[in-house]
């Protein structure tokens, strides 16, 4: 695809291009355009090597953008990120720094453990992120940033950050992937891996200036009716009344993410599948499990009118490989040779996970392989024969 038609059709093309490299990010992948689209920022929060950085650098390319991207330490100086400080100038009374190809002139910032900053970083990170301005030697400088993506493998419990977390209105897991994904897992991984060492060349379909004005354009494009209106305000009120923090600041802005998600679908009106977002606000983790309850429910009810508007991704799993995999597992279970605790664990945890991608399948087809998975569970729980499963 070429960079012409409508700017949500080559975001939809950015989105499949990245979901046919990075296997099971499909709604990591959403979230990341809905905050570029918006001008919000949004942190990952997993273990090391689940494709992160490779993700962001892939995206920004895409995107025809200026990246950044940096490993965040306690020992981290200003001129690492900021650039080094003008000699030439400084000889001559003037303090600036020389920004050329550091953070103040990246459009797309991936910041890698961004919550073990020091808090000299940290005081410049809170206003470039906020107010798109670089202050250094009493001067102000406008940025061109339109997201930063932060990086870490836990959420911070110091309360010394919690006004840098505040500034990534959305927070994702990016966990290692299920079991059944293994086999996409290593032919994917590979020609990926294949493609950064040759440094293959991308066709950028949209511009930062594009998802710039986008920024603009969504205010002046969107409209809220009743119902969404009524959907999000009852949404909202029950996550707060679960204990989860969501202040009056964050509401708004979640209306401009919901506004952004809205768009990347050609639509001008939100409806409750843009609701999805709101998974992905909690503070501590054990609270994502409440939002999904919270959450789930509405998007199943919108899916069941809407069957058509169900999003999932190129990557998604596919029935025949679901199949296949329930097909392998039976065979391990009713093989002659006895399985360990450890194995059997393993198997059953599988099965749990294949529950879980059917679930997500609109497939006639998934129900009957949903029926197989339980009694295969049936069986296992039993100690009973899997032949003739």
């Amino acid at each position: 695809m070429t960079r012409e038609g409508p700017l949500h059709r080559r975001l939809e093309a950015v989105a499949r291009d990245l979901e046919s490299r990075f296997l099971g990010r499909s709604e990591v992948i959403r979230c990341m355009l809905v905050a570029a689209l918006a001008g919000e920022h949004l942190v990952l929060i997993g273990p090391p090597g689940t494709a992160k950085s490779a993700l962001a650098r892939t995206f920004s390319r895409l995107c025809d953008a200026q990246y950044f991207e940096y490993l965040l330490t306690r020992f981290t100086e200003p001129n690492e990120l900021f650039g080094p400080v003008d000699i030439a100038a400084f000889r001559e009374g003037t303090y600036r720094r020389k920004t050329a190809g550091m953070m103040p002139e990246g459009e797309i910032v991936f910041l890698d453990e961004v919550f073990k900053s020091n808090s000299a970083i940290l005081n410049s990170l809170l206003t470039l992120l906020n107010e798109r301005r670089y202050v250094a030697g009493g001067v102000s400088m406008k940025v061109p940033l339109i997201t930063a993506i932060g990086a870490s493998n836990e959420v911070p419990a110091d309360a010394d950050l919690a006004a840098i977390f505040d500034r990534f209105l959305l927070r994702v897991r990016a966990d290692y992937l299920d079991a059944f994904h293994f086999q996409d897992l290593l032919q994917r991984g590979w020609e990926l891996e294949a493609q950064l060492t040759t440094d293959a060349k991308l066709t950028p379909l949209v511009s930062g200036d594009e998802l710039r004005a986008a920024h603009k354009a969504l205010a002046r494009e969107t409209r809220f009716d009743d119902a969404f209106l009524n959907a999000y305000r009852g949404l909202v009120l029950q996550i707060r009344a679960e204990g989860i923090g969501l202040s009056d600041r964050r509401v708004v802005k979640l209306l401009k993410l919901c506004a952004a998600s809205a768009y990347l679908d050609g639509r001008s009106v939100p409806d409750a599948s843009d609701l999805f977002l709101l998974k992905h606000v909690w503070n501590a983790e054990d609270q994502a499990a409440i939002l999904e309850s919270l959450v789930q429910p509405i998007l199943e009810a919108h899916y069941r009118e809407h069957p058509e508007a169900r999003r999932l991704g190129a990557a998604a799993v596919g029935i025949p490989a679901i199949e296949a995999e329930i097909e392998r597992v039976r065979t391990v279970l009713a093989g002659s040779n006895a399985l360990s605790d450890v194995q059997l664990f393993s198997q059953l945890k599988l099965l749990g996970e294949l529950k879980g991608a059917l679930a997500s399948q609109s497939d006639p087809k998934a129900r009957d392989l949903a029926g197989r998975v339980d009694a295969l569970l049936d069986a296992a729980f039993k100690g009973g024969r899997f032949g003739a499963l």
